[in-house]
């Protein structure tokens, strides 16, 4: 039986399209990824990807070059400007034998080699990438997706798609040709943060491989990136500042809330990015033949690790439905599932979640956080609980949702999509306070 379609354009050459590009053409299917960059971006974002995004990673072909590049994280916890320990979790055992899918426990891997891992196992497999390739507009009809696109020497050209998917960030173009300037949500404006990359030997302090510092004004988040003793250090600062005056107090912040108290020349700054954080939603993920997916959709503040690891389960789970239509078992109907389950996911999980995540570093007294704070009495509870800990740290897959059960069982052959079982891919909501971070973005 011919395939239902011929190509599926992905635009953005981000860590979620290459993700997405990776499993189609690796299942068969014709690609054409777009970005308009010249190159892959190398600011320091996301480097840990949670347990519910690891399979995806894994059938993807890559989860074993990221382990071997990167590392496996097992412990996080909570603690005062002064390192006094909260609480915290160790997945080493909860998370390393799970009987459906394996060692899931985070993996961390500096996103910028993350990306060029993937591009180079895409081109391996024959796929195209186009640079400098702005998106201008994007129509379609019953057939057919067409985007204009300015290309490197300032010319303009259409290329045409049987299905075109945005992932093309928190500014996505694909978007704003569906919906416009529109984007339902706020941005944070308590606080501005700060993302680095810094080499700092946290481990003499005792620091854990993810370690949130609660307080009202230093909020800060350390975690460990590689086996080198690079730190992606993320901290809060005073909203409206320029970049320039961010990198004037950096030295000063980081003798202030860092362990030991150090000075420039205690440790070396390698990546700075101040940046705002949203948590916004489009209103659909799906209009005609054109979706979007991770940041293109949906946004929400890095504390927990659910924005790249969002993204990571968005693009497999529309794996799963373009494989389904491109198979025959399944029709175009499965896209506006897509589209309903995913927000879904957001506003009910990521959303809430991550807020509180954010919250839980910086609008609350650490010095009754222990005692107060429901989720960290949960963590606590954990450690001295291995059934419950199970429990507690599989929770964080209640952002997974198996889309081949909509399938016909009975159509399509060839090299189909790992079945997720239900009883793990949704989650109660009713038990939402109890998902566990999934590391940091």
């Amino acid at each position: 039986m011919n395939p239902a379609f011929e190509k599926v354009i992905v635009v953005g050459a981000g860590p979620s399209g290459l993700l997405l590009s990776l499993l189609l053409i690796r299942a068969g299917i014709k690609v054409h990824l777009l970005d308009a960059a010249p190159t892959l971006d190398d600011q320091p974002r996301a480097a840990h990807y949670g347990p519910p995004a690891i399979p995806e990673l894994r059938r993807a072909g890559i989860l074993d070059k990221i382990k071997s590049q990167g590392m496996t994280l097992n412990t996080m916890c909570w603690r005062k400007l002064d390192q006094t320990y909260i609480a915290g979790m160790d997945t080493s055992e909860t998370l390393s034998n799970d009987p459906e899918y394996g060692d899931v426990r985070t993996v961390s891997l500096a996103l910028q080699t993350l990306d060029a891992l993937m591009l180079e196992e895409f081109e391996k497999e024959g796929g195209q990438v186009s640079w400098e390739h702005r998106v201008l507009d994007v129509e379609q009809d019953d057939s057919k997706v067409s985007i204009k696109v300015q290309t490197p020497d300032e010319n303009e050209k259409t290329i045409e798609a049987d299905y075109v998917v945005g992932c093309d960030g928190a500014n996505s173009v694909v978007r704003k040709s569906l919906f416009g300037e529109d984007f339902p949500g706020f941005t944070w404006n308590q606080k501005q943060i700060v993302a680095t990359n810094t080499y700092y030997d946290f481990r003499k302090f005792g620091y854990h491989d993810a370690n949130f510092i609660i307080h009202p004004e230093h909020l800060y988040m350390a975690a460990i990136i590689d086996n080198k003793g690079l730190w992606r250090v993320t901290y809060g600062e005073e909203p409206g500042l320029t970049r320039e005056q961010l990198l004037e107090r950096q030295p000063k912040k980081f003798e202030t809330i860092l362990p030991g108290n150090p000075k420039p020349g205690d440790y070396e700054l390698v990546n700075f990015s101040p940046y705002r954080m949203h948590q916004r939603v489009a209103d659909k993920f799906r209009v005609g033949r054109v979706m979007l997916a991770a940041d293109a959709a949906h946004l929400c503040n890095p504390f927990g690790g659910l924005g790249i690891t969002g993204g990571f389960v968005d693009v497999g789970c529309l794996y799963d439905c373009l494989y389904g239509i491109w198979t025959h078992q399944a029709d175009e109907s499965i896209l506006d599932l897509y589209s309903e389950v995913r927000r879904q996911k957001y506003k009910e999980i990521i959303d809430p979640i991550s807020t509180e995540n954010f919250k839980r570093v910086f609008d609350q007294d650490p010095e009754v956080a222990k005692e107060k704070d429901h989720f960290l009495v949960l963590c606590n509870k954990a450690a001295e609980d291995k059934d419950f800990a199970r429990q507690m740290h599989m929770a964080s897959f209640g952002i997974r949702h198996d889309f081949t059960q909509y399938y016909r069982k009975d159509r399509g052959k060839g090299k189909g999509p790992l079945i997720v079982d239900d009883a793990k891919s949704d989650f109660s909501v009713e038990h939402i306070e109890e998902i566990a971070p999934t590391g940091a973005d």
